[in-house]
């Protein structure tokens, strides 16, 4: 896996000053050599730049970037984060064609494709991706992404020039660039964090690729176009053949996601969903006589501290004894301390540009840092969740009824520790709810369906465009920040356009949540770990810890000069600290209350004083 970044301007000669702008190059390149520690590329023509990091997984001897390709007197440059799973389909395919390959790597097969079929080849690639290509022969600049938006893609237009980076910060370091928040970026980090409206960059004049869009640029200006979205069909076969077809995408994504020149490993919590990946990852390397790597993570001292609640109703550690010995796995089992979460809190901005989900994402940044010592890939059982409908706002009612994003169903938390005048300046929960009926006006219907299962649909939706992406985005930044790429075979669009038409009697079948995932996972899994009710990634719950984060945000609450002191207020900061915590109510999610809630705050002070952000 890599990271990319470059520039274009039809107007500019940047050849002319080769020295400056390769300088820039490899500035971009520089801000995200976390992304590819193993090698890094440039590439600068008369109107376009492109930089890029590389991570060796596919291809370790060549595949080098930029990757420049010559046809018919014309040159053609790809810059290309990702993996391509069909690679050896189109491979052959284009061979057929009289296409001839001097790689074995996948970029060579994208860039091959687009010259011999054009922009529409994006259309028969499978995998995970954001890339750009630069066509000389037209004179065009083109930035993809993947379907589901699993590899980021960040771009800005200003003064006729394109500049794009898969981490914003790439794009912070182009000349002329400032780190920059209006009302609106406000109204996203307080009325939607950590989540953040899809193709939003936050900061001001800062865009994001739509998964399944791509950006055609040339001398004419920038257009969008999609590729590919989810459609509602009627759902047309038995449950025991649904059953069938969705156990041979689970596997198949799995085992195409395995596709690597390095050894991978597998996150394994004990749960239903990253269980079942690492039960078909296993299987599959026996085969071939290898021992799958698993990893688990937990805090320290958590076995003493946990408090069970409706979120969280059991620890993880037995299941994943169970797991291990029934996958015959050798696993590794890792614990993070009060001190390294708290630390890492603040390096979990720097991995994401923004705030983000605390702690949540913290310790996944420590997680990652340590697997990546031994492991260059894993496989992860996100997304699962969001796809066959595993999260409580699912199934409670009042979550069913709610005119709001169902996992953010508290509002008060947002705003109960602002500035009265801040309040008055932001519109928080109107643009919370504007940017929730957008989403559901999106939704594709299907004609005909009653009002029950158009709500399902709308739920469905709200958790693809939104808290999916959020997961994403949380598993992309933390796993590259740390040199490791991680793939979420639940993901894989065939299996998301399959479910999404799938009625929610077989999605949820006899009342059992996950139902049809578990059904499609039979056999693979002992029945009590099938069946396990759910319980989300771990936090902790060390009284210790927060007592840490409280301390933090007293000291910036006394420094007049910190940026919060700005936003919030002091005196509601003290008597929201005097309350005793509840950990049962969380303001984002399943894992973000009220400990969360400061160490949010203090991600928040951070970023605006570390990025030297100026509210405008």
């Amino acid at each position: 896996m890599c990271g990319i970044a470059g520039f274009t301007n039809f107007r500019i000669n940047y050849e002319t000053n080769e020295g400056e702008w390769k300088a820039v190059l490899k500035r971009m390149n520089a801000v995200q050599k976390h992304r590819g520690p193993d090698e890094d590329g440039i590439f600068l023509r008369e109107h376009c730049g492109m930089a890029h990091v590389r991570l060796s997984i596919i291809d370790l001897s060549s595949g080098q970037q930029p990757m420049v390709r010559r046809e018919d007197g014309a040159e053609f440059t790809i810059c290309y984060n990702g993996e391509l799973y069909n690679m050896m389909e189109l491979k052959q395919e284009l061979r057929g064609e009289g296409v001839r390959f001097q790689t074995n790597s996948d970029t060579e097969v994208i860039l091959a494709g687009y010259i011999h079929y054009g922009k529409a080849f994006v259309e028969r690639l499978d995998g995970i991706f954001s890339f750009a290509i630069w066509d000389g022969a037209r004179e065009k600049f083109l930035l993809y992404r993947d379907r589901v938006g699993i590899k980021p893609c960040f771009y800005t237009v200003k003064d006729n020039t394109l500049v794009f980076s898969s981490e914003i910060k790439g794009i912070l370091s182009f000349p002329g660039i400032h780190a920059e928040v209006d009302k609106d970026g406000l109204c996203e980090v307080f009325g939607l964090g950590p989540a953040k409206t899809y193709g939003n960059g936050v900061f001001r004049g800062i865009r994001e690729v739509l998964p399944g869009h791509f950006l055609e640029f040339d001398a004419d200006g920038c257009r969008q176009h999609c590729y590919w979205q989810v459609k509602s069909l009627p759902h047309e076969e038995s449950f025991e053949e649904t059953v069938e077809r969705t156990r041979y995408l689970i596997e198949n994504a799995v085992k195409k996601q395995m596709l690597s020149d390095v050894p991978i490993c597998t996150f394994l919590s004990g749960g239903v969903d990253s269980s079942l990946v690492t039960a078909i990852c296993s299987e599959n390397l026996r085969k071939q006589g290898k021992l799958l790597s698993t990893y688990s993570f937990d805090f320290k001292d958590n076995d003493v501290n946990f408090q069970a609640n409706a979120f969280q109703p059991s620890q993880d550690r037995p299941w994943v004894d169970v797991v291990r010995d029934h996958a015959k796995t050798q696993h590794f089992y890792l614990e993070c301390r009060n001190e390294e979460l708290y630390d890492y809190l603040f390096e979990a901005v720097d991995a994401r540009d923004l705030p983000c989900m605390a702690d949540v994402e913290s310790s996944m940044l420590y997680f990652c840092r340590k697997v990546a010592k031994q492991h260059k890939v894993t496989l992860t059982g996100e997304c699962a969740d969001e796809i066959f409908g595993g999260y409580p706002w699912f199934h409670k009612k009042e979550c069913f009824e709610a005119d709001c994003f169902p996992w953010s169903m508290d509002f008060t938390p947002r705003t109960m520790l602002l500035k009265d005048e801040v309040l008055t300046e932001l519109p928080l929960e109107e643009y919370a709810k504007e940017a929730y009926h957008r989403t559901i006006g999106e939704t594709p219907v299907l004609e005909g369906e009653n009002a029950e299962e158009k709500r399902r649909r709308e739920i469905s939706y709200l958790n693809l465009k939104w808290f999916m992406q959020t997961l994403l985005d949380r598993m992309d930044r933390t796993s590259m920040h740390a040199g490791l790429e991680a793939r979420v075979p639940f993901a894989d669009h065939h299996i998301i356009e399959y479910v999404w038409n799938v009625p929610w009697s077989m999605k949820c079948h006899d009342g059992v949540v996950k139902g049809l995932l578990r059904a499609a996972g039979r056999g693979y899994l002992p029945d009590d770990v099938l069946y396990r009710r759910k319980s989300p990634y771990p936090k902790t719950y060390d009284p210790a810890y927060e007592q840490l984060v409280r301390k933090q945000m007293l000291e910036v609450m006394n420094d007049s000069g910190a940026p919060l002191c700005r936003l919030i207020d002091k005196k509601k900061v003290e008597s929201f600290m005097r309350q005793p915590s509840d950990y049962a109510r969380p303001f984002y999610g399943q894992l973000m209350a009220g400990p969360q809630l400061l160490a949010y705050l203090l991600q928040v002070n951070y970023w605006l004083e570390h990025y030297q952000i100026r509210l405008i």
